[in-house]
């Protein structure tokens, strides 16, 4: 009953969490839980050390104790609307209900009441009517700039007075009233305040967030805000069409024909990047990409979100969709926002009426914009790119060809590479002669290379494969062509299974075996097999009078043979903790990785992966003799079951033995048919 109760009380807080109004009231709920051990009305509140921003928390800041990467520390607080009494635990106190001019004094906005009183505001905000007042507190007006500041107190008639009307809205505005997206008219010539409300309940007004909302009075209701807003008049292609730093941007917008859309109701987000960040490109490739109009808006809309994205919405790292379909990591580390984890923003929030604008000092070129060869640079295929410009493959990968390149990755190179006729060969054939990605790839699928190689695909439940080489990250799909990363250098089919073996020395005694068996021919055929090969060693480790019987007995020695062969193709790649073969003859081969060796019923593979064109070759170091039952295993690796078992059995007697040996196999076929 206890453990009933508390799933119920669990359940009721998950429920006031999840299902509040609004992302900005499901915080301030959190806020109020976490708080609620200090009395009534207690908000928890995280400020970042070193900073006087503080937030209320949500469930992943309070865990992490982080907002942008940065400590935090947590105060108790009275919620918005109430206060302390003395000698009262908590916040038991609503705030007087004032007029708008007298809540300013006391919810941290007193330099906005002092100016209020200096533009001849007080008497419009003490009297009758229903305003909203977004009101900057006091560190917001100290962190203005001097001119900007300047410039207002000295005409405080005009100036300071149309500033502070535009905070205001004729109407009240309720926290659940300020939804995303939405605009309302200012005191102000009607210009519009441009509300945004994002998923983690931070609220902002023309990108400043509100730091305390809801803060009631008789004529209206107060918002504090953390910095002074000003009048948005243009949208974002007038600031990039006005602005000298986005000159090569200018330029470029016009050219990919995305001017119209710029002009056009919405709320985009721009990371614009400077002429600064053009000039760091080097100049072939962004000629490239201006003269491509595919390139260039592909390069264009990947620095643009589908959605409005001011600065002090962000508390932690964030994928958000461009317009190109990809995504960018939107973060923030301190007081930087930062792009896919660098802090290359030079300048926030620039507002528009349709969006708003960052300006960055890098270019973001995604891959849909590269070459193949700008694809493979400056990732963990170094040490390929490097092998296909030298191999004078260059020029298929930087030219507009509709190609898939098999790039390896650094670790699949164990030693320094010499260049030779029969490296570029090779790597020719690491080329396939039609833009892939890897989705489309099926079993069977055979794809030809720039060598005139045509190679496998091989699907397993874990793995998706290309001869023996298996593809190790995400496709890059870039304008003209793809790059899959393999984990390996691929070893394209050299003849036979048959061919393989007579040209490899170590299979000498093998080749002999199978001609003596009867089964050359088989190792012809079209396949598919693969073979678990002994190596000379292999058959050496035997008694010399065992392995005289074998040889001079063909239909055992066949079975024997038959036993290291399946009747399809997999490559080590295809092995997973739990693999099975059916071979040829015989019950089955458990196969598993470890320490990324292959072992096949317990004995290492010493090579793998040697392919033919009917199938594929892995060496072995010793004869592979079929394991004993799974539960006679288990038995044996345990002496105290065994033991226990035993002595069961000798007090059970005879007529309930029978009984127990019969339980006993019918779990021993349940767990076989459950390991199967």
């Amino acid at each position: 009953m206890q453990h009933l109760t508390l799933l119920t009380l669990a359940l009721t807080l998950i429920a006031t969490i999840c299902f509040a109004k609004s992302p900005y009231q499901s915080v301030l709920q959190h806020s109020r839980i976490r708080g609620r051990q200090h009395g009534p009305n207690v908000c928890a509140m995280q400020k970042i050390q070193g900073t006087d921003k503080k937030y209320f928390t949500n469930c992943k800041q309070w865990y992490h104790r982080k907002i942008c990467g940065k400590p935090t520390v947590i105060s108790y607080e009275c919620c918005p609307g109430y206060e302390k009494l003395p000698g009262e635990k908590g916040c038991p106190a609503a705030l007087p209900l004032v007029n708008i001019y007298n809540t300013l004094g006391v919810v941290g906005a007193a330099t906005t009441k002092m100016y209020s009183e200096r533009a001849q505001l007080r008497e419009e905000i003490e009297g009758p009517g229903s305003f909203t007042f977004f009101a900057p507190s006091n560190q917001a007006w100290a962190a203005l700039p001097n001119e900007i500041l300047d410039a207002l107190v000295s005409n405080v008639n005009i100036e300071l007075l149309n500033a502070l009307h535009y905070h205001m809205v004729n109407r009240r505005l309720t926290s659940e009233d300020l939804k995303h997206g939405s605009a309302f008219p200012s005191m102000y010539q009607d210009f519009n305040v441009h509300i945004h409300h994002y998923p983690n309940g931070i609220v902002t007004v023309n990108c400043a967030r509100l730091v305390k909302t809801d803060q009631h009075a008789t004529n209206g209701i107060v918002h504090v805000v953390d910095r002074v807003i000003t009048a948005v008049t243009n949208d974002v292609h007038t600031f990039i069409d006005t602005d000298d730093d986005l000159e090569t941007l200018r330029t470029a917008v016009a050219a990919a024909g995305l001017t119209q859309m710029l002009e056009s109701d919405g709320h985009y987000t721009v990371f614009a990047p400077t002429n600064e960040a053009f000039e760091k490109i080097p100049p072939e490739m962004l000629n490239r990409i201006l003269g491509d109009p595919v390139a260039l808006k592909d390069l264009l809309n990947y620095h643009i979100l589908k959605n409005m994205q001011c600065a002090e919405s962000i508390t932690s790292g964030t994928p958000l969709e461009t317009l190109q379909g990809t995504v960018l990591e939107v973060g923030c580390d301190g007081a930087d926002m930062t792009l896919n984890g660098k802090a290359i923003i030079q300048k926030k929030d620039q507002l528009g009426t349709n969006g708003v604008i960052h300006y960055i000092n890098e270019l973001l070129i995604p891959d849909s914009a590269k070459t193949l060869l700008e694809l493979a640079q400056g990732s963990a295929v170094t040490t390929a790119t490097k092998l296909f410009v030298d191999a004078g493959l260059g020029s298929h990968l930087s030219g507009s060809e509709a190609l898939t390149i098999l790039t390896p990755q650094n670790e699949a190179f164990k030693e320094s590479v010499t260049m030779t006729g029969d490296l570029k060969k090779l790597l020719k054939n690491h080329i396939l002669k039609e833009q892939l990605s890897s989705g489309s790839l099926y079993y069977g699928q055979e794809l030809e290379t720039l060598g005139g190689t045509k190679l496998r695909v091989f699907v397993y439940r874990n793995s998706l494969c290309i001869e023996n080489s298996c593809i190790v990250a995400h496709d890059k799909i870039g304008r003209f062509g793809s790059m899959f990363t393999v984990d390996k250098v691929l070893t394209p089919p050299m003849g036979t299974i048959m061919d393989v073996l007579k040209a490899d020395n170590r299979f000498s005694l093998l080749v002999g075996a199978i001609q003596t068996a009867g089964l050359t021919e088989l190792m012809n055929q079209a396949g598919p097999h693969t073979v678990f090969a002994p190596t000379n060693d292999a058959f050496s480790a035997l008694p010399k009078a065992d392995l005289n019987k074998l040889m001079s007995n063909p239909k055992e020695l066949a079975s024997v043979l038959k036993y290291h062969m399946a009747k399809e193709i997999l490559v080590s790649g295809g092995v997973g903790s739990h693999t099975r073969l059916k071979p040829l003859q015989g019950d089955k081969l458990e196969l598993n990785m470890k320490n990324q060796t292959v072992y096949v019923n317990k004995v290492p593979v010493v090579e793998a992966d040697l392919m033919a064109t009917n199938g594929v070759v892995h060496a072995v170091g010793a004869i592979i003799k079929p394991l004993p039952p799974k539960v006679d295993r288990e038995q044996a690796d345990d002496p105290i079951r065994t033991a226990s078992s035993m002595r069961t059995d000798s007090r059970i007697g005879v007529k309930n033995d029978d009984l127990f040996q019969k339980v006993r196999k019918s779990l021993s076929s349940r767990t076989m048919t459950r390991v199967q």
